[in-house]
């Protein structure tokens, strides 16, 4: 008979060895599913459906579309200055005047020659006159014998004669008014006026000075008409053909943040420019507000067009990417496995980018932990999977 000691001591035995052959099935399933590495902590997105606006962005500056250098036509010392700068003015508003004492003098003499030419031209016409009453009064006593033709003959002459001093004296008062409205032409020039409705921008004259002077380069005021600017920008020549007469602009400025404004492209340059290939595009912006100013730096986008129903990822769920090549790597949760799987690409939208083949709406992609990831392995999805 086995005593006690000796079931024990069996029992124990049966025991150790059914627990080391347990333990050594258990190990070899985990091996079989993660080959004894544990699951890798990832965060997972769906593939979301969106709308996109296609453009091109775009960098320039803003100038006034309208605008005007004033100079003075007549050379003369400045008598006075109606304005100052940021004054806003209409056209044909007085901005200065020149001494006009000569011009003065010179307009009482024409209007002199004129009043002259006047009274030689009555006076003409008066003789003129009489000598055609003479004629017709020899044509009658010619009639009745009573003249003889060489009588007659002096009377014509006398009246063509009479003819001809009109005429002259009218060149002669035409000749007056034409110098007397040159004369008024050359006043009128003395006073400065604004040729456009607008705001003084610079003021370049004080009294007293000289200008007008042949060949100067110097302008007496600069006239800015702040409601509309011209928005020019570069644009690469690969993308001119994505480029319309009619397309919107929409931009925004460091002097203006959180504001987005809009302009519409109104002309493109034919000609590329030789230094960097750049085609020159010109977007002209309403301005009522006079928010923006003339020379603002402006970062932009022209709008080519827009596209519904694209898929698109963000860009961190890309592994690679090759831009040129329009195709790139990611890992796409299946279950608790994630497979690398490569797709094509297109546009970028900002942080994210659209897919145009490899992938499905509603697939979940891994946006983060995917580098210590390998194709197959398995993950523990941490954050709730989004659009």
């Amino acid at each position: 008979m086995i005593d006690r000691f000796g079931i024990g001591a069996l029992l124990l035995t049966l025991y150790i060895g059914f627990s080391g052959c347990s333990g050594k099935g258990d190990s070899k399933n985990i091996d079989d599913k993660t080959g004894g590495k544990p699951p890798v902590a990832v965060e997972v997105t769906k593939v979301a459906v969106t709308d996109l606006t296609e453009g091109i962005d775009v960098v320039g500056s803003l100038s006034p579309k309208f605008s005007a250098d004033v100079k003075s036509e007549y050379a003369g010392i400045v008598t006075d200055v109606y304005v100052t700068e940021w004054v806003r003015v209409k056209k044909g508003t007085p901005l200065a005047r020149v001494d006009t004492r000569e011009l003065d003098i010179a307009l009482q003499r024409e209007m002199s020659s004129v009043e002259m030419a006047k009274a030689n031209l009555l006076q003409a016409e008066v003789a003129g006159n009489r000598a055609q009453r003479e004629y017709d009064r020899l044509l009658k006593l010619k009639e009745f014998g009573l003249v003889t033709q060489q009588n007659l003959d002096d009377g014509l002459t006398e009246k063509e004669a009479a003819a001809a001093r009109i005429a002259a004296a009218k060149a002669q008062l035409k000749n007056a008014q034409e110098g007397l409205q040159q004369t008024e032409t050359r006043l009128s020039k003395t006073t400065i006026r604004s040729p456009i409705d607008g705001v003084v921008s610079l003021r370049g004259a004080n009294v007293g000075e000289f200008v007008g002077e042949m060949g100067s380069p110097k302008s007496m005021f600069r006239i800015i008409d702040p409601r509309i600017l011209d928005l020019t920008v570069a644009v690469p020549s690969i993308e001119m053909s994505r480029i319309q007469v009619g397309q919107p602009l929409t931009f925004s400025t460091d002097a203006i943040p959180e504001k987005t404004f809009t302009g519409k492209v109104m002309f493109i340059n034919p000609v590329v420019n030789d230094s960097d290939r750049s085609v020159k595009v010109t977007a002209e912006v309403t301005n009522v507000s006079e928010q923006l100013k003339g020379g603002l730096y402006v970062k932009g986008r022209i709008i080519t067009g827009r596209r519904t129903g694209i898929l698109r990822v963000p860009r961190v769920a890309l592994l690679s990417w090759d831009g040129a090549g329009k195709k790139g790597d990611l890992f796409v949760l299946n279950g608790e496995i994630v497979t690398r799987r490569t797709v094509q690409t297109g546009s970028v939208m900002g942080d994210f980018v659209e897919i145009t083949s490899g992938l499905t709406p509603g697939e979940q992609v891994v946006i983060r932990g995917g580098f210590n990831l390998k194709d197959g392995e398995r993950v523990n999805v941490t954050s709730p999977s989004g659009g």
